[in-house]
């Protein structure tokens, strides 16, 4: 089943950011994942949050996202990340089909 990352960040060193963004999707793909989005057009539909940034990540399981997270081969970016923003992340469980089948 898959599983998601969202991730909201609010960059406040756009320079150090960029080299996070550099970082990050080797690691991202040794573990499966793959971006879905990553900091594009945002449209708030409803309510008050206006987010900075928002990347979401697939992943085939929530074991393989937990690892990524983990991960040493990730674990350079992530500091990088902390460094250069404010962070939260979700991890999401996923569906094998949709409500209607």
């Amino acid at each position: 089943m898959p599983a998601y990352l969202v991730v909201h960040v609010d960059v406040h060193d756009p320079e150090v950011y960029e080299r996070y963004k550099a970082l990050a999707p080797p690691s991202i793909r040794d573990y499966g994942g793959r971006y879905l989005t990553r900091g594009g057009a945002c449209e708030v539909l409803e309510g008050d949050w206006t987010p900075k940034r928002l990347v979401l990540l697939e992943f085939p399981t929530m074991e393989q996202a937990r690892a990524f997270y983990g991960s040493p081969e990730y674990a350079e970016a992530l500091a990088v990340r902390h460094a250069a923003a404010e962070s939260s992340v979700v991890l999401l469980d996923g569906l094998d089909r949709q409500p209607w089948e």
